[in-house]
């Protein structure tokens, strides 16, 4: 079955970096797109970053562009974000997500930005 497990966050104070990572299985990891996604306390999950199949392309919401980096390594089945300059509002757990017709979601990593 599709398993997703992410891991990497943290408590960082506000300007500090962290790397999470999201390990897949149970599907053909190389084919499809991932995402991350991030839901904070009393408010929607919202999409964060998303990379392609190959890891060519890549978007990200206004809030974090310039300041997260997504990246996959498909030999591994695993995604990553790489989150500098972090932020207060960026507090929140934090998903990954292929993007398939089903919903699939790991337990989530928990980040904590200080101010």
């Amino acid at each position: 079955q599709v398993q997703l497990v992410e891991s990497g966050g943290g408590l960082v104070q506000s300007g500090g970096s962290l790397r999470l990572s999201c390990a897949a299985s149970g599907f053909t990891f190389s084919v499809y797109a991932m995402r991350w996604f991030r839901q904070a306390p009393g408010k929607e999950r919202e999409l964060v970053a998303a990379i392609s199949s190959t890891g060519v392309n890549t978007n990200y919401a206004d809030s974090v562009k310039g300041r997260f980096t997504i990246s996959r390594d498909n030999r591994k089945s695993t995604v990553y974000l790489q989150m500098n300059s972090l932020k207060s509002e960026d507090t929140a757990v934090y998903y990954c997500n292929a993007a398939m017709e089903i919903n699939y979601w790991g337990q989530g990593t928990q980040v904590t930005v200080s101010s």
